[in-house]
């Protein structure tokens, strides 16, 4: 085998069958060994947007999304979706192509030094070489995969990608962690008895993040609050981990109407965090309660302060809690109701009457789909309300990036997820500038004949910027641009398109025949007023 076909074997042996990217010289051998090896290849339209595809395939398999680029400008297209995949925690490997090793150090038509360029944004970068290739994807899938996951950035020179490898065996390491025990920690003169603790307080709750979704934790999840009658809150990657109609559900965290989730849990005596990364928040975390940190990895960002942490496997701890647990639910589920009644009259403020507001288009897709559609919200105000007001009632149901929160996430994500999903409705929200960064994707979405449904939010500015400036007495400035014919763009991509300016337009064309064949790209004209009172 040469250094190519050991590295599809390697991807194959995880189960990793689609490869992203926008091919150069360098990887013509590569290219050649995944099509030999039966891969699906999905040429994006440029490298960013390749990355973006790949973190959405880890992020709904749990398997490394592998994309590709060339060396010199591809390389450095492609960093910003590894930040985005390093910080949102998702398993990726990149892999860039590079000059040959001889002229490598010497040349300079090109030449980026790839280890220092992904160093920061990476768990790990190195070479794949004749003489380690074996070596190196072993070591790459399972840095990839370990908790907490993320990137890999591996580098293959055009002199070493072809040629045949010294190293070629093909040994899989373990990527899945086994159920199990789990290490206790506790700080000095802490109570570790995490069910005497429950038992004592009087208002507990559980917050849910991406690792309790990640480690599949939502059944063990319910049936801890269930049993122990907890008010859940998830952050915002963790939508779905418990569905949004179960009496136990209490909202999502740093998203629309954060005044009302974040006086809830000052409210709160005991938080125990399930999963929950401190990446996902948006505001300071400034609950005094004690904190019980469940996770498989340790706290070592220490945002939250946690007295006991359980570092193992997260379904296995909450599962054995809930077995300990003994007494009368702590909340009835009449008062989690009154705070959800609460904070969906806080969602619905500052709607403007006669105007198409950006709930209305929320609330009318909602209402079109059916129950395990899947959402992909981009980053902007139009996100916050997405991701307090959509309903998700399955795990990996909404994937958004609250990480490094790149704009132009949404339509590569929403692309993946109908690829491998095809029998599920598939929605793509996203704010008039997120699409401008990422348009030549509705081309690619239509190549593949994919019936994807794009809401865009058009106001014709960058709201969230517009709102801080106002904040501090300032006019709009910069954050203005010409109003995009949607509906005419979507055309020339070959995709169907529609505007609507009202919320009766909007229902009429969600109840009517979508194409089954191609996307429907809808421009929602809306008032972007009510974003003012949410924020």
């Amino acid at each position: 085998m040469n250094v190519a076909t050991v590295i599809v074997e390697y991807l194959k042996a995880a189960g990793v069958r689609h490869l992203f990217g926008y091919p150069g010289d360098p990887n013509v051998e590569l290219m050649e060994a995944a099509r030999r090896a039966g891969f699906e290849f999905i040429l994006a339209r440029r490298e960013g947007t390749a990355g973006l595809m790949a973190e959405a395939y880890g992020f709904l398999t749990g398997r490394p999304g592998v994309c590709m680029s060339t060396l010199g400008p591809g390389s450095s297209n492609l960093v910003n979706a590894v930040a985005n995949a390093f910080l949102d925690k998702v398993p990726m490997l990149a892999i860039s192509g590079q000059i040959e090793r001889r002229r490598e150090h010497t040349f300079t038509h090109q030449v980026l030094d790839h280890a220092r360029l992904f160093a920061p944004v990476a768990k790990w970068t190195a070479p794949v070489l004749p003489e380690n290739a074996g070596a190196v994807m072993r070591r790459a899938l399972r840095t990839a995969c370990a908790e907490r996951p993320g990137p890999v950035h591996l580098t293959t020179h055009a002199d070493a990608i072809g040629a045949p490898a010294e190293d070629g065996v093909i040994a899989l390491p373990p990527l899945a962690p086994l159920a199990g025990a789990a290490l206790v920690y506790a700080a000095e003169r802490a109570a570790a008895d995490v069910g005497a603790r429950l038992s004592a307080a009087r208002r507990p709750v559980l917050l849910a993040g991406t690792a309790a979704q990640r480690a599949n934790a939502h059944a063990a999840l319910a049936r801890l609050a269930e049993t122990a009658g907890l008010p859940v809150v998830v952050a915002p990657m963790a939508k779905g981990v418990l569905a949004e109609d179960h009496p136990c559900y209490a909202g999502t965290l740093d998203m629309a109407c954060n005044q009302v989730m974040w006086a809830f849990l000052a409210g709160c005596d005991l938080v125990i965090a399930a999963g929950f990364d401190a990446v996902e928040l948006i505001k300071p975390w400034s609950v005094a309660a004690p904190t019980v940190f469940v996770d498989s990895a340790p706290n070592t960002d220490q945002v939250i302060a946690a007295e006991v942490e359980i570092v193992g496997d997260i379904g296995a701890t909450l599962e054995a809690i809930a077995a300990a647990w003994v007494g009368e639910p702590k909340w009835t589920p009449a008062e989690i109701a009154r705070h959800r009644e609460r904070l969906r009259a806080a969602y619905y403020a500052g709607r403007v009457a006669g105007r198409l507001n950006p709930t209305d288009v929320v609330d009318a897709v909602r209402e079109a789909l059916s129950r395990e559609a899947i959402a992909t919200a981009d980053v902007g105000s139009h996100k916050l309300l997405v991701g307090q007001g959509w309903r998700a009632y399955a795990p990996r149901s909404v994937l958004m990036t609250n990480g490094l929160s790149s704009m132009g996430y949404a339509l590569p994500a929403a692309i993946v997820a109908k690829r491998l999903h095809p029998e599920r409705p598939v929605v793509c929200f996203v704010g008039d500038g997120g699409l401008a960064m990422v348009q030549s994707e509705l081309r690619l979405a239509a190549s593949l004949g994919l019936a994807l449904l794009v809401v865009v939010f058009c106001d014709d500015s960058l709201n969230r910027i517009e709102i801080k400036q106002a904040k501090r007495r300032y006019p709009a400035f910069g954050t203005r641009f010409d109003a995009t014919d949607i509906a005419g763009l979507a055309r020339a991509m070959g995709c169907e398109g529609a505007t609507v300016e009202d919320a009766a337009a909007l229902e009429r064309l969600l109840a009517g025949a979508r194409p089954t064949d191609r996307p429907l790209v809808v421009g929602a004209r809306i008032d972007p007023s009510q974003y003012d009172s949410q924020f």
